[in-house]
């Protein structure tokens, strides 16, 4: 039973909403009731009657992302709470788009640091296997420890994926079309993506801070490397070669055994990295970027503004804290409609506005292994310019953001964020809550988004 009900979870498309249009001069429309005004209809949510009030966006955001956090708590990757987060967000979505839709995939949100316990403990006995001299086997070993670290961590490959129990997580796509499509579809269409779920608590972090975290967790790569050379020099110079374990070889060996058994406390801070139960509220991380993202449907609906030829969609994926499972998703499962050579498309990844002294436009992604689109970064500084910001470039140089999954899918992307890269303490903690949002952030966030879809609409890339 569970397993046809994830299933049906994989398979799952459904249209939950349709708002009512009614035309207007210049190939634009009106809505039919501004946000909020619905008389209980569709779109309207139990808790988000007071919604209508905030006509500054802060303000709304604010509201909306402490509610969001108060009513459903953390939201880990394919949890109850994300699920519901989404339902409720998709909901208001509905009074400003013409489709909201929710699509079901698999997610194993452990895997994603689950090779933690399994990378630390090889590299040790790899070091404790060097100083009994069976380097063929520590370089094994350490070789091992590596693979999941790099393809899972490094690369967001779903390598280790099998090994850990699948979760339903869900994807929310909120469509508001363009007012003239030829054969139904649209000449341009942009993606405003933003994540719902929040991550595991990054217990180093929160005790040590973004240096400290840093101190314990340099050192333990470090010394992985170090394991690694050090087992390939013991077996080249002795195993193979046969040279005698003496004079400047051996003392070369011996101080490096030294160096990896002192960096045993740095491998055994590794393994406190992240809780594997706590989830954090994730008010910053993403609820600001969803409602950066939200906010440009919720500002065209207020304004009756339509586009000509340009569809404007709201992307609220699921899992992305789980190594961007949520828009891997999506784009494996709209390929084709993504690739339409009809169809210019475009993504905006938006990811945490909470320090505006840090906002960029990410160029360089993927720890710094993915570059963006040079048009959609050039989109953004112009759309920065138009709000009075001279964006700089950023690399996210550990980690990764949405818009990822579209750059590697050919799709013209990039990301976008307010977030100190230290990392900032309350980064991935309990820390990051409603009380510690930074609502200038977000009104940049949402002003420059919003400019950048405008330009998209004019002028394409």
């Amino acid at each position: 039973m569970a397993q046809e009900k994830l299933a049906a979870e994989e398979t799952m498309a459904v249209a939950i909403t349709v708002t009512a249009e009614e035309p207007t001069e210049a190939g634009e429309t009106k809505p039919a009731g501004a946000a909020g005004e619905n008389d209980g209809k569709a779109g309207e949510t139990e808790m988000s009657g007071a919604t209508e009030q905030y006509a500054d966006t802060m303000a709304w955001a604010g509201y909306e992302i402490r509610r969001l956090v108060d009513v459903y708590g953390p939201r880990a990757p394919g949890s109850e709470a994300e699920w519901k987060a989404q339902q409720d967000m998709g909901a208001q979505l509905g009074a400003w788009a013409d489709k909201v839709e929710f699509e079901g995939f698999a997610v194993h949100r452990q895997a994603f640091m689950g090779f933690i316990p399994f990378t630390v403990l090889l590299t040790m006995a790899a070091c404790v296997l060097f100083w009994l001299g069976h380097a063929l086997v520590g370089l094994c070993l350490v070789a091992a420890a590596a693979i999941p670290l790099v393809l899972e961590f490094a690369m967001y490959r779903q390598f280790i994926d099998p090994l850990f129990k699948a979760y339903p997580s869900h994807n929310v796509i909120a469509t508001r079309k363009a007012a003239n499509e030829i054969n139904g579809k649209p000449k341009k269409r942009i993606y405003l993506v933003g994540h719902a779920d929040s991550q595991y608590e990054w217990t180093l972090n929160y005790r040590l801070g973004g240096v400290g975290m840093k101190l314990v967790l340099i050192p333990a790569v470090v010394g992985m490397v170090i394991c690694f050379i050090a087992n390939l020099v013991r077996l080249l110079a002795i195993d193979v070669a046969g040279l005698a374990d003496e004079g400047f070889l051996h003392w070369l060996l011996f101080i490096t055994g030294i160096v990896l058994f002192a960096l045993f406390p740095a491998d055994i801070g590794f393994l406190f990295f992240q809780s594997r139960t706590k989830s954090v509220p994730g008010a910053s991380d993403n609820l600001s970027g969803c409602f950066v993202a939200m906010s440009v449907l919720r500002d065209m609906a207020q304004t009756g503004t339509r586009f000509a030829d340009t569809e404007v969609v709201v992307l609220l994926t699921g899992s992305e804290e789980a190594g961007l499972r949520g828009a891997k998703a999506f784009v494996k499962r709209h390929k084709k409609e993504l690739r339409d050579p009809d169809v210019l498309t475009a993504a905006i990844g938006v990811d945490t506005f909470r320090d505006l002294k840090d906002i960029a436009i990410y160029n360089r992604d993927l720890s710094g292994t993915v570059r963006h689109s040079p048009k959609m970064q050039a989109l953004m500084k112009a759309a920065g310019t138009d709000c009075g910001f001279d964006l700089p470039s950023a690399s996210i140089y550990i980690g990764a953001c949405d818009a990822v999954a579209f750059t590697q899918a050919g799709i013209p992307a990039t990301g976008f964020a307010a977030m100190d890269p230290t990392p900032p303490r309350y980064y991935h903690t309990r820390l990051d809550n409603a009380d510690n949002l930074e609502p200038d952030a977000i009104r940049a966030g949402a002003e420059i988004t919003r400019a950048a879809v405008e330009r998209f609409a004019q002028a394409g890339l």
